[in-house]
């Protein structure tokens, strides 16, 4: 036959991963050649998976060669899966690890959303510790952190991750490549419990309509009852004048979030620390998702190394009214989840609108008082998010009621 792929990554550097070449073959059995520094532990099992994998695959015949640099079996399997697509594109069997039951966790709509880490859909060694740091949200990328050649191997990796890493109750999130060419990843995402569906570049309805419309067919083919929700990236001008009509395209955006390096490219200048050139944006963003009743979510802090800078663009952030922040490297995520807690005076004017609304209610009130004051119920509701993240946060004991009577 003489058909040759190969792929993975390898290298001194290499940790969490394999590289792997295969090449079929009309004769010989399933032929595995290993390098591994767990060979003397894992070796024979390592070879076995390669072998039951290609022959629940279908293949009888082929040379397989595996440089192992400590990969866990969900990602051998996704590199050996991706492989033999390479060279039979027409593959319609899956090579797919068991769902642990930690991936089987929900989400909800009115969830917090302050942190979500950004991880590489095809470097699985940052997968596998990245729940651990408690970001609101984890997710894996197929789009811009992965280059054009290695778009195949994030799809299965990626698929493959979110049946077998634990995230320790972050939500579970993917990025797709953009519309139309993202269709193709939610085949690889939808029936795997994945449970919001960034859509980067978005600049118009049809883009939302199509993702969702696709992620609910797919949902109703494998008979899946759990939502997915939508989270549209607004990237550029026309992402940013189209954003309320973006919000509301689909009751299943939850969402919107901003993305300045792709936004500044397009209107022709460069991001400062400042943000003078993105004020009008982003205050269009949050003024879109607030009137459509989704969480306005602020653009990434590149410089990691800066952790007070990190933590004054967040408070800039949440005083223009976003909810969130994106993150690139764990570290940033106990800063970000910090800043956007509630402060103490914040929290002590919620706990008395609170108070005010528990009392009108008992007393069938329709009217919440403070005082001489009446209280909208916007403020209301703005009081109880702000209890509850303060709660959520350590800020405020979950029985504060009954400690203060």
């Amino acid at each position: 036959m003489g058909k040759k792929s190969e792929a993975g990554n390898r290298g001194k550097d290499i940790r969490s991963d394999c590289w792997m070449s295969l090449e079929l073959t009309d004769s010989g059995g399933i032929q595995v050649s290993l390098t591994s520094k767990v060979d003397v532990m894992y070796g024979e099992s390592l070879v076995e998976l390669c072998q039951k994998g290609l022959d629940h695959l279908g293949v009888e015949h082929a040379k397989v060669t595996v440089e192992d640099y400590g990969a866990l079996p969900f990602t051998l399997m996704a590199r050996l899966e991706t492989v033999l697509r390479r060279v039979r594109p027409d593959l319609t069997k899956e090579l797919l690890p068991d769902m642990q039951p930690f991936c089987t966790y929900d989400t909800r709509r009115d969830r917090f959303r302050r942190s979500r880490l950004y991880l590489p859909g095809d470097e699985p060694k940052f997968m596998i510790n990245a729940g651990i740091h408690k970001p609101d949200g984890i997710i894996l990328d197929l789009e811009d952190s992965v280059a054009p050649p290695h778009k195949d191997a994030a799809q299965t990796l990626v698929r493959n991750g979110l049946r077998q890493v634990n995230f320790y109750g972050a939500e579970r999130m993917v990025r797709i490549n953009q519309v139309p060419r993202g269709l193709e990843d939610l085949e690889y995402i939808v029936p795997h419990n994945v449970h919001v569906i960034l859509i980067p570049k978005c600049e118009n309805v049809d883009q939302v309509v199509q993702v969702d419309e696709r992620a609910k067919n797919l949902l109703k083919e494998h008979k899946i009852s759990k939502p997915i929700y939508l989270m549209p990236i607004i990237e550029s001008a026309l992402g940013a004048i189209k954003s309320y009509e973006i919000a509301t395209a689909s009751d299943s955006v939850v969402a919107l979030a901003v993305g300045l390096e792709d936004y500044t490219a397009d209107i022709g200048t460069q991001r400062t620390p400042e943000g003078r050139e993105s004020f009008w944006m982003r205050s269009q963003v949050v003024n879109a998702a607030r009137a459509a009743g989704v969480q306005p979510i602020d653009t990434v802090f590149s410089d990691v190394g800066d952790m007070e800078g990190l933590r004054q663009s967040v408070l800039e952030a949440k005083s223009l009214g976003f909810d969130g922040k994106g993150c690139i490297h764990p570290r940033q995520i106990a800063v970000v989840n910090e800043a956007f807690a509630p402060a103490e005076t914040e929290i002590t004017k919620a706990k008395r609108i609170v108070r005010a609304f528990d009392e009108a209610q008992a007393q069938g009130l329709g009217v919440v008082s403070l005082g001489s004051k009446m209280i909208d119920p916007p403020v209301v509701k703005r009081a109880l998010k702000t209890i509850e993240l303060a709660v959520a946060t350590g800020k405020l004991a979950e029985n504060w009621r009954e400690e203060e009577e």
